[in-house]
């Protein structure tokens, strides 16, 4: 399944993807907003795809794409029969151009309308303005702070920002 939304293409991850994955994936911000683990070369990377694009993993990821190629990913993963996160990240030279806010609301709108979801979560480290940013513009509703919950890449617990938004909260302006 694709969605599109003006401008980008969310579809499936593909093998050929890897390269780009490779690098993205290696990237300073990337790997400390979002660690994946050691992706030491490239069949590590196509490894990271294939997990992406297994049906029983309780998630849907997606490549999101533009008329240049692979400008990030986003993903939405189940916590419970109508409840899932969010999460994404973009390339350098895609980002400031509101890539990551596009591609969350389309998967967001998507969770609401067509898996049934009532309540997506979108958690991020308090030091990650740009995920808090994603988040307002997206109107998902700041509900607090969790202290030391999550583990990123450079190894330390952060605090983060939660996130969330109700089916039946206003859609963003």
């Amino acid at each position: 399944m694709e969605l599109a939304t003006p401008g980008l293409l969310l579809r499936p991850w593909r093998r050929q993807d890897a390269p780009e994955v490779f690098d993205a994936l290696r990237e300073p911000q990337i790997a400390l907003w979002n660690p994946q683990g050691d992706v030491p070369n490239l069949a590590a990377a196509e490894e990271w795809i294939r997990r992406r694009a297994d049906p029983t993993s309780g998630a849907v990821s997606y490549a999101v794409t533009d008329q240049t190629g692979l400008v990030g990913s986003v993903a939405l993963r189940r916590s419970g029969a109508e409840c899932a996160s969010v999460g994404c990240w973009t390339v350098p030279a895609a980002r400031g151009r509101g890539i990551a806010t596009q591609a969350v609301s389309r998967l967001v709108e998507w969770g609401f309308a067509e898996d049934g979801l009532h309540r997506i979560e979108l958690c991020h480290a308090v030091g990650n303005v740009a995920s808090c940013r994603i988040a307002e513009r997206v109107a998902f509703t700041l509900e607090g702070v969790l202290r030391e919950s999550y583990r990123y890449g450079d190894g330390r617990l952060h605090d983060e920002h939660l996130h969330a938004r109700l089916a039946t909260d206003p859609r963003p302006a």
